[in-house]
C-alpha cells in the first residue's frame, strides 16, 4: 500500500499498527473516452483492503482524492463491490472513508452502472454485517446515498461536504445563508450523521464503535471481559431522571457510553454500553441537557417528537437485526404539540411502537419517572412485548398528569374538589405499586440499585427465544 496518499494514511491510522492488505491496489480505469486514455487513474481511486481493529477483522474502502478528484466509474466501484462480497462472505464489517467529487462524467452510464452496483451490495449487507461510513470530505449527489445506506455515518467537522443538491442549487438559497451541506446541518437537521468531529477523532470514536458490535448478524459474540463490580450502587442516579445520557454512562461498565445521533432529536438518547461486558443498545427519554460542570445548559419537553421516534425506531431495528438487547429508561408525558410536530409525529410513533412490538432481542424498560398515555405504551411498555419492567419508586405510570384528569372529570367544580380528586386519582390510579400490582411492572427498585437489576435481567434473558407471525415483511 502506498503510504503516500492521504486515503491510505487514513486507513493506517484506523487498522491496528501493520495490519492493512490492500487488494485490487493494480486496477485502474478501463475507459479511454474524453481524453481520458492519457490520464493515470491508480487503484481507480479508491484503496480498498482488508485488516484488524482490536483484533476483529473489518474490510475498508478509502476514496483517492488525488485521482481524478475520487470520482466513481465502473472499476472503482467494481472494487468496492468486491469488498462487499467478501465481507459478506466471511462475515466481517465493512467500513467506507468517503472523499469524492461523485459520478465520473467521463464513463457516462458505466458510471451510473457502477453507483446502483453499490447500492445494491450495500442493500444485501443490510442488517447481515455492520456497515460504516466517514466523510471526510465532499459526498454529494448520489453518492449521499451510500452513507444512508449504511448503518452508522461519522463527518469531519469542518470541511466536510453531505448533499443530494448543493446548497446554492437550493430554490432561494444561497451557501452563506445556510448551508444545507454541513456537519451541523446533516447531524442536527436531517439525522444522517452519528458523530462529528476532527478527522483523527473520528478514526478513534470509529475503533471504539467497532468494538461494541457483532461481527455479522449471527455473531452473537458481542462481548468482552467486565472488570467492573457488578452490584455497583449508585446514589447519583435518582438525580438523572432529565438526562439520561449521564444516567446510561452511570450504568454502564466503566461508565463507557457511547451514544449516536447526539445532535438530533434530543428529547430521546440512543447508543451502546456494556452490561456485564455484553453490548446492550439504549433508548431513553430526556429532559435535560447537563453541561461538564454537571450544570442544565438545556431544557427539552418530556415528550416524544417526530425526530426522536424516528431516531429510536432505526436504532431498535439495528439492535434487533444484529441480535443487540434493547434497555429504555422511560421518562415521558405525551407527545410534542405543535403544528409542525402535527405533519409527522402519528407516523413516526407508529415506526416506534413497531420496531419495539417486531424487535425479538431482550428487552428491558426502566420507569425512572413519569410514564403518561400512550407515550408510555410507546415506549417499549409490556404491552407492546417489554420481557421485564422496572420502575423506581418515585415513577408515575397513568393516562396523564392527575390535576389535568380531575379537571376533566370534574369540569365547572372549584378549585378545592379538582385539587382533591387530583390527589384521589394520582394516589388511586397513578402509584407505581398500581401498576405493579396489575402487572404492568414487575419490580419496584430504589435508583440507586438499577445497575444491578438490570445486568440481573439481561442474564435471566439470554437464551431468549421469540418467534413471529409468518410473513415476507412487515409494512410500517
Amino acid at each position: 500500500m502506498s503510504t503516500t496518499s492521504k486515503a491510505s494514511q487514513r486507513i493506517a491510522a484506523l487498522l491496528d499498527d501493520n495490519s492493512f492488505v490492500e487488494i485490487g491496489g493494480l486496477v485502474t480505469a478501463r475507459t479511454t473516452d474524453f481524453n481520458l486514455k492519457p490520464t493515470e487513474t491508480p487503484s481507480d481511486g479508491v484503496v480498498t483492503g482488508y485488516g484488524v481493529i482490536d483484533g476483529n477483522l473489518v474490510y475498508v474502502y478509502s476514496q483517492d482524492v488525488t485521482v481524478m478528484n475520487g470520482t466513481i466509474g465502473e472499476m472503482h466501484a467494481k472494487k468496492i463491490a468486491n469488498l462487499y462480497d467478501l465481507a459478506m462472505k466471511t462475515g466481517a464489517p465493512v467500513i467506507g472513508l468517503i472523499d469524492c467529487a461523485g459520478l465520473r462524467l467521463q464513463e457516462a452510464t458505466d458510471a451510473l452502472a457502477a453507483f446502483g452496483t453499490v447500492y445494491f451490495k450495500q442493500t444485501m449487507a443490510s442488517g447481515v454485517i455492520p456497515q460504516i461510513t466517514a466523510v471526510l470530505g465532499s459526498c454529494g449527489g448520489g453518492l449521499a446515498l451510500f452513507p444512508t445506506l449504511t448503518d452508522f455515518t461519522f463527518m469531519e467537522e469542518k470541511n466536510a461536504k453531505l448533499f443530494v443538491n448543493a446548497p446554492n442549487a437550493l430554490d432561494g438559497n444561497v451557501i452563506t445563508k445556510c448551508d444545507t451541506s454541513s456537519a451541523q446541518f446533516q447531524s442536527e437537521e436531517s439525522g444522517i450523521v452519528d458523530v462529528v468531529a476532527d478527522e483523527a477523532t473520528i478514526l478513534m470514536k470509529i475503533r471504539e464503535l467497532i468494538g461494541f458490535l457483532p461481527a455479522n448478524n449471527e455473531d452473537g459474540d458481542a462481548c468482552g471481559e467486565c472488570s467492573d463490580d457488578l452490584n455497583r450502587v449508585n446514589a447519583e442516579l435518582a438525580n438523572c431522571v432529565g438526562d439520561t445520557a449521564v444516567a446510561l454512562s452511570i450504568l454502564a461498565d466503566d461508565n463507557n457510553f457511547f451514544e449516536v445521533k447526539a445532535n438530533y432529536g434530543k428529547n430521546m438518547v440512543v447508543g451502546f454500553l456494556r452490561l456485564n461486558g455484553a453490548t446492550v443498545g439504549a433508548v431513553a427519554n430526556r429532559s435535560e441537557i447537563l453541561d461538564e460542570e454537571g450544570k442544565v445548559s438545556e431544557k427539552l419537553d418530556e415528550v416524544l417528537t417526530k425526530q426522536g421516534c424516528e431516531k429510536a425506531a432505526d436504532f431498535v431495528n439495528f439492535c434487533d437485526a444484529f441480535g443487540i438487547p434493547v434497555l429504555t429508561l422511560t421518562n415521558v408525558k405525551g407527545y410534542e404539540a405543535t403544528k409542525c410536530s402535527e405533519k409527522g409525529i402519528a407516523k413516526a410513533a407508529a415506526k416506534l411502537t413497531y420496531a419495539f412490538a417486531n424487535a425479538t432481542v431482550p428487552k428491558v424498560n426502566v420507569i425512572i419517572g413519569k410514564a403518561y398515555g400512550t407515550a408510555y405504551s410507546v415506549m417499549n411498555s409490556k404491552a407492546i412485548g417489554a420481557d421485564l419492567t422496572i420502575a423506581w419508586p418515585t415513577a408515575e405510570i397513568g393516562t396523564m398528569d392527575s390535576k389535568l384528569a380531575a379537571k376533566i372529570m370534574y369540569d365547572g367544580q372549584g378549585a378545592d374538589v379538582i385539587n382533591e380528586k387530583a390527589a384521589a386519582y394520582a394516589e388511586q390510579t397513578m402509584n407505581v405499586a398500581n401498576a405493579a400490582r396489575r402487572g404492568y411492572v414487575d419490580q419496584i427498585v430504589e435508583a440507586a440499585d438499577t445497575r444491578k437489576y438490570v445486568i440481573g435481567a439481561f442474564e435471566m434473558l439470554y437464551t431468549k427465544s421469540e418467534d413471529r407471525p409468518a410473513k415476507k415483511h412487515g409494512t410500517v
